[in-house]
């Protein structure tokens, strides 16, 4: 009787599975460090240190053996040229799991995976770096909230008697305006027609 798999199972099948174990791994190499659930990260670790064990050996053999798991030309041939090279004189533990803080919403464990020599040359992921732009800017527009409010209430206060006069003229519609109110019929005088 055949044994299943160790580990955790994701997704609805294996089939279903296997390819969301090829994307995640088709977005490491393609990003070099990507942030994901903990559980994912742990199925993803032997699938991609294996990919990248394959490219060492450079033959067309293994090329196509990767391609048969991560079906992107472009990533495959990034992992051959640039990755595998890397890890000539390594004999596994090609990635890193790091822990991050519980995902908002379902407090879901998140884990930055990486791979361990020479990773991407941003010292942040594109993802952590969005969200401290987002944090900052909501600090100031907290800050510049609280000061612009003060401000304004500073400024009616002041300035009552000049804006009143402005207020009280409204400004006269222009001519063309009423003529497309008036059911699409223009006067003779406006019309090109008589010209």
């Amino acid at each position: 009787m055949p044994k299943p798999p160790k580990g955790a199972h994701l997704g609805s099948g294996p089939a279903h599975e296997r390819l969301m174990l090829a994307g995640l791994a088709a977005a490491l190499f393609r990003e070099e460090r990507i942030r994901t659930t903990e559980t994912k990260a742990r199925r993803l670790r032997p699938v991609a240190e294996k990919l990248i064990t394959t490219a060492k050996e450079g033959t067309i053999a293994s090329r196509r053996r990767a391609l048969a798991v991560v079906e992107d030309r472009d990533i495959v041939h990034k992992l051959f040229s640039d990755i595998a090279p890397r890890f000539a004189d390594r004999n596994g533990g090609y990635t890193r799991i790091i822990k991050l803080a519980p995902r908002k919403g379902d407090a879901a464990p998140m884990v930055l995976v990486e791979i361990v020599e020479g990773a991407a040359p941003e010292a942040k992921p594109a993802e952590e770096e969005r969200r401290r732009r987002l944090l900052r800017r909501r600090g100031r527009a907290g800050r510049e909230q609280g000061r612009d409010s003060g401000r304004e209430q500073g400024r009616r206060q002041e300035e009552p008697e000049e804006t009143a006069p402005a207020a009280t003229e409204a400004p006269e519609p222009e001519p063309v305006e009423e003529a497309a109110t008036d059911g699409g019929v223009a006067d003779e005088e406006e019309s090109p027609v008589d010209e």
